[in-house]
């Protein structure tokens, strides 16, 4: 189970630093990282932490997108390319299904609730949500 673990620590760890690069967060690339074939790597990140890779990085970046909302610096659009989607309204729909409200209603709600690393490999959000 320890090594388990280890191994999902890894991932998360590089995930988060290489959230900027699109082209080395895919399956592929962080199992070659890793060392462990993919379908490896997969089976253990979703027993330890009830999720896949693919789940993690999307929860990621839109964890990010909503701090970048807050800020209000960057246009709505600029967010959702940055944050990899092809297009504002596949944000807008991923961002509402995770947070339960547009990221305009974000962004004028004004609040956020970081997700802690030790809860993210529990899958425990613990994320306010714009609606109930």
């Amino acid at each position: 189970m320890e090594e388990k673990k280890k191994i999902v620590s890894e991932i998360i760890d590089y995930v988060e630093t290489n959230l900027s690069f699109p082209e080395r967060l895919n399956v592929e690339e962080i199992a070659r990282h890793a060392g462990y074939s993919r379908f490896h790597l997969n089976r253990v990140f979703s027993q330890t932490t009830g999720s896949t890779i693919h789940q993690y990085i999307k929860k990621q970046r839109l964890q990010q997108a909503a701090v970048k909302l807050l800020e209000g610096k960057e246009s709505i659009a600029a967010i959702s390319l940055e944050a990899a989607y092809q297009s504002q309204q596949a944000f807008s729909l991923a961002f509402k299904q995770e947070y339960g409200c547009t990221p305009m209603a974000y962004r004028n709600a004004g609040i956020h609730i970081e997700i802690s690393k030790q809860n993210v490999v529990k899958m425990e959000t613990g994320v306010w949500r714009c609606a109930a």
